[in-house]
């Protein structure tokens, strides 16, 4: 394949309008990624949980597998908050029952909290995915700089008008436009008003000319549809691709969704940070998180335990409104499935 090195280009490389949302964390896997890929979509690959070593081999794996188009997705690089004790033993103590449970030693707050963005991005600079995106966030100018001399597509993620008009200053060449039915994290940084993801693609196709990835409640033929209708460039989905037979999601996990009997709810209980998921026990209990990604970092052995162990009420069950339309069968049909 020839390498897309610019917008058009990428979008002339594709046989479907539908890019596979990065889910970090295990859901997302290579095999997923190159099977969307090969389906005619753009596959991605969530990297933000990644060390460097990891996330350059997961790279390669896609690469083993397809020769098309990948996208990769980091979080943007931002300041560690600084958390008080007292802070961290209110934390502590509302998952100190679960740990219990669980028979694990009680929870405490682990000196590395999260990976470093400037030695991710170096993994990504030598492997030269076409598209890198980030959330939560821009790109720093030097990094937007570094990228683009390797030919490397950006795109940066909103969840409101003001968000997109920053990203389109910043210089990026895309943006992923997230409503508030999406799964997972919310993808901004300023103030989210959870909207609805056509309506927020038409406020953005007005404001800007950047090309527009719509993201958020995007389930059905008929909502990639809407989506492009509506001035979309390309629909992104993830929550769609859940239960594919090549996602890396766990036992209990799978089958919360397939059960269909849950709620979704924004919160902040697994991360520090507002994500969309099925509701939990532990969701109800959490009630003063810690900032992200301290939480994040204080709650993975809960969560790896939980897994383990098919403790689906200790999980992050990250998942979007629709989740109940979501498929058990292989990607490229879920591709089949959602081209327009």
């Amino acid at each position: 394949m020839t390498r897309p090195r610019s917008w058009p280009e990428l979008l002339a490389s594709l046989r479907v309008p539908v890019v596979l949302a990065p889910m970090a964390g295990g859901v997302g896997t290579p095999a997923l990624a190159a099977a969307v890929t090969r389906a005619g979509g753009l596959g991605s690959l969530g990297g933000a949980y990644l060390t460097p070593h990891a996330l350059r081999d997961a790279i390669r794996e896609v690469r083993a597998l397809t020769n098309g188009p990948l996208l990769v997705n980091l979080f943007a690089p931002q300041p560690i908050p600084t958390v008080t004790r007292e802070a961290v033993a209110l934390a502590t103590a509302e998952l100190a029952p679960f740990h219990a449970a669980l028979n694990l030693s009680p929870p405490t707050l682990p000196e590395r909290v999260q990976e470093d963005f400037t030695a991710q991005l170096d993994a990504v600079l030598e492997e030269r995915p076409e598209v890198f995106s980030v959330a939560f966030g821009l790109i720093p100018p030097d990094a937007l700089a570094a990228l683009r001399a390797r030919g490397v597509l950006t795109v940066g993620t909103a969840t409101s008008l003001a968000e997109a008009l920053a990203l389109h200053d910043s210089g990026v060449d895309a943006i992923t436009v997230q409503g508030g039915a999406a799964g997972g994290h919310r993808g901004g940084w300023q103030e989210d008003a959870l909207a609805e993801t056509v309506t927020l693609v038409q406020e953005v196709t007005r404001a800007t000319p950047l090309p527009v990835i719509a993201a958020g409640g995007l389930m059905t033929a008929g909502d990639v549809r809407a989506a492009l209708a509506a001035g979309a460039t390309l629909a992104q989905c993830g929550t769609a691709f859940l239960l594919a037979h090549e996602a890396g999601i766990s036992p209990p996990y799978r089958q919360a969704v397939q059960e269909g009997t849950r709620d979704t709810v924004l919160t902040r209980a697994y991360s520090g940070r507002a994500a969309r998921g099925l509701r939990t026990t532990l969701t109800d209990a959490v009630t003063h998180p810690l900032p992200f990604s301290h939480q994040n970092a204080l709650t993975r052995p809960l969560r790896t335990a939980g897994a383990q162990t098919g403790q689906a009420d200790v999980l992050s069950l990250w998942a979007g409104t629709g989740y109940r339309q979501a498929q058990a069968t292989g990607a490229a049909q879920i591709v089949a499935d959602l081209t327009p």
